[in-house]
């Protein structure tokens, strides 16, 4: 499994989402994808899973220091003591001694970004989160939040074959960032389109596996694709021998970019915030 070594954290490019799975469900899945061979998995306080993800890690066997465990905490903590409460809860329901990386989940009207990045810097200095970063932070909130000088490791945002983020990933990279892919397949919106199937044709692989590709050809880049099945999962890690060539990557970059799956009543303005 290729892997992101920046700002001090080293994580597997390829990892498991677990959002909206829960219970005996996630618990299986997260078991799964361990047992195939993925080390990276991404669950968050609002997705009512904690629990399961740590029990999952917990009957896998393997040692923790094997797996990569991201958690983020929820937008309606916009400061560092709301955050501090917050993450502790999501220690004890992970049963972990620690989290790899520790995210603001999305940035709240009210948040004090200051506070709220000491906060998180506090939780890294005693341990508790090997790495630090936000999630859905549009540019120029992520340019206030890297100039604060908390060495932030990464940035979790939707990003797929038809969304265009080059600005925060150019951001991610002037920063020493990794940028964590979600809903790198779209929910499955962008699968249809003729041109993933020519590639995917082309290769002997399947559009989905030709959209991780795409992901994994550009450098600093992360996924978590949500798979609950085994079959699933094993498709998605045969993403990560497929090559993409100048052609296919011609045929990806003449795709619309403009086309945002998560866009919830809360999100910050894309485009000036």
């Amino acid at each position: 499994m290729p892997v992101i070594e920046t700002n001090g954290m080293r994580m597997p490019r390829l990892g498991l989402g677990t959002w909206p799975m829960k219970g005996a469900e996630c618990q299986r899945a997260v078991e799964s994808a361990l047992s195939l061979g993925y080390r990276h998995v991404d669950t968050a306080e609002m997705y009512g899973n904690e629990d399961a993800v740590g029990a999952a890690i917990a009957a896998s066997g393997l040692p923790r220091a094997e797996i990569f465990l991201t958690t983020k905490i929820w937008w309606d903590k916009p400061n560092g003591a709301a955050i501090r409460a917050a993450f502790d809860a999501s220690l004890r329901r992970l049963a972990t001694p620690y989290v790899d990386l520790l995210l603001i989940h999305w940035p709240s009207p009210e948040l004090d970004l200051a506070d709220a990045l000491r906060g998180l810097a506090a939780i890294r200095a005693e341990g508790l989160a090997k790495s630090i970063g936000v999630s859905n932070f549009p540019p120029g909130l992520l340019r206030r939040a890297i100039a604060e000088g908390v060495n932030l490791a990464c940035l979790q945002v939707e990003c797929h074959v038809m969304l265009d983020q080059s600005a925060l990933l150019g951001l991610c990279r002037g920063a020493g960032m990794a940028l964590t892919a979600y809903s790198p397949l779209a929910k499955g919106g962008n699968l249809d389109q003729p041109a993933l199937a020519r590639i995917a044709a082309k290769h002997g692989a399947t559009p989905a596996q030709v959209a991780l590709a795409w992901l994994l050809s550009q450098e600093g880049v992360a996924m978590v694709p949500k798979a609950a099945s085994p079959a699933r999962q094993k498709e998605n890690l045969g993403a990560v021998a497929l090559r993409l060539d100048a052609e296919d990557l011609a045929a990806i970059a003449a795709l619309p970019k403009d086309r945002r799956f998560v866009n919830p009543s809360f999100a910050p303005d894309w485009a000036n915030g």
